[in-house]
């Protein structure tokens, strides 16, 4: 049976094909459209998902009756004639009837079924669904039981939203810079203030709600516009990233009353790697799937409708440059100038790149960190990530225990070595980590196969890792869009022959 998911028509759209039970396909429409955070499934990602057949059943990661009568409340009565999922995917020829998934569900779905736990918890922390802005629920085999849950106006992800806006930056959107900015900020400055201006009340053990005094739907520009030096924002977003880390810790006060040693989180927040490792201070395993915001959802309104644990090996499921990972090219490129750019097999499903459209350089280097930075277009102040050998993390970083991975980078860890690897770490010393494993699928082992070889030829087992992009457009997808980057940067991106 094949089986197709999709999120859309707001923001994020994706597209996931389930066939005979294994997850072959999950592509980010914002690849293919070139269109950061597109809302519009594209036309290639309907011809490559019927590479794989012609669907069964449809499933939409929401449902949009529900979603239209919170709309009509909350004043934004020109969203609800958009059309119906199954009007909209007419135009792609697909005339079949959609089955409706409730949007909290499908990203719990989402996370609990790949995380490959036969019990957990599941927390889903994001900006807003039909009502609900966070929900708690229980996986145990193949079923979920949603335990408590938050309804709008009152949303964690809208306000970190309207405080990223408030930054000047753009909202559902650049939420990864505020954390980046947190690290070099005074988060002591502000706290006080920003608890007193926002909040009612944060979650604990005994409670599960945060309570807003203000529906922050439409942002708080407004509030306190005399702080707007650069030390200013920057303090904000300290307080702001500590805040949020506060309402974790709370929440997952409350969650880890249960019985289970086991936690997944997922949603728009789970994206805050920085926060992240709180969990671990509770549980003492950790899920946090590769594409936990909406897009996401695409492969989740499939699982809630049939449960069953989906183990992802790996995270490349889109688009395809077939052929060997350039490993002799890419060597040559880091021993001569310490910088090279990939684009080589399937896409990865999710904002991070994880060695197939990545930017990849010598984390030794002192200054590589601003020549990448320079290459990419962005601040000078953002971090990147070190792609290290599963196995090697340890005594480089500060793990929670001996067996851990991190496969997708969603966890930021403090490094031990600061002064020996530069490129990879923050201003705080921490480094979001990618451990790369094998694999049982031999055409995704390209880059675990290169760092083996870096490491074997220069002894350092992990390369700095960024996406294959500049700041505000979406990763490399396609052969054709690789060869565009090379003529406009400069920099040969190096695929397979």
């Amino acid at each position: 049976m094949i089986k197709w998911g999709w999120s859309g028509m707001s923001h994020d759209a994706a597209l996931a094909v389930i066939a005979d039970d294994k997850l072959v396909y999950a592509s980010h429409s914002e690849r293919y459209s070139r269109v950061k955070n597109d809302k519009h499934i594209s036309l290639k990602q309907i011809s490559e998902a019927l590479e794989y057949g012609y669907p069964d059943a449809v499933y939409y990661y929401e449902t949009p009756w529900l979603k239209k009568c919170r709309q009509f409340q909350s004043g934004q009565r020109e969203l609800i004639w958009k059309e119906s999922p199954r009007s909209y995917f007419k135009h792609f020829g697909i005339d079949m009837k959609h089955q409706s998934t409730r949007h909290h569900h499908s990203h719990a779905a989402y996370g609990y079924f790949t995380s490959g736990f036969d019990k957990a918890d599941v927390l889903v922390i994001d900006s807003i669904g039909e009502y609900e802005t966070l929900s708690y629920w229980r996986g145990e085999g193949d079923k979920l039981t949603k335990v408590a849950s938050q309804n709008y106006p009152h949303s964690v992800g809208l306000w970190y939203s309207a405080m990223t806006q408030r930054l000047g930056l753009k909202p559902q959107e650049h939420e990864y810079i505020l954390m980046g900015m947190a690290a070099s900020g005074n988060e002591s400055r502000f706290y006080d203030i920003i608890m007193k201006d926002f909040f009612v009340q944060l979650p604990s053990k005994h409670n599960f709600n945060v309570v807003f005094k203000e529906n922050l739907h439409r942002g708080c520009m407004n509030w306190r516009p005399e702080l707007n030096t650069v030390q200013d924002l920057a303090d904000i977003a300290a307080a702001v990233q500590a805040i949020y880390e506060e309402i974790l810790f709370g929440l997952l006060e409350y969650t880890r009353q249960s019985t289970n040693q086991n936690v997944v989180i997922v949603g728009g927040c789970a994206l805050n790697c920085v926060a992240n490792l709180e969990a671990y201070h509770h549980y003492e395993q950790v899920w946090v799937p590769s594409n936990p915001g909406d897009a996401g959802s695409s492969v989740g309104a499939i699982l809630a409708h049939h449960p069953q644990r989906l183990i992802m090996q790996d995270a490349y499921l889109g688009t395809d440059i077939p052929g060997d990972y350039p490993i002799d090219d890419i060597m040559h490129d880091l021993l001569t100038t310490g910088v090279s750019a990939v684009a080589s097999g399937r896409a990865e499903f999710g904002p991070r790149a994880l060695g197939n459209r990545s930017i990849l350089a010598d984390p030794r280097l002192h200054d590589i960190k601003d020549r990448v930075n320079t290459l990419k277009q962005r601040e000078s102040f953002r971090p990147f990530s070190p792609a290290v050998l599963e196995g090697h993390a340890a005594p480089l970083f500060q793990i929670p225990h001996k067996d851990w991975t991190a496969p997708y980078m969603q966890f930021a860890l403090w490094c031990n070595a600061p002064n020996a690897y530069p490129g990879i770490v923050h201003i705080d010393t921490t480094s979001r980590v990618q451990t790369v494993g094998k694999t049982n699928n031999y055409s995704q082992r390209g880059f675990r196969r290169l760092l083996e070889r870096w490491h074997g030829e220069t002894g350092c087992p992990m390369l700095l890792n960024t996406s294959l992009n500049v700041k505000g457009e979406p990763l490399v997808n396609t052969r054709e869009d690789a060869v565009r980057w090379s003529k406009l940067h400069g920099v040969e991106v190096r695929m397979p022959k």
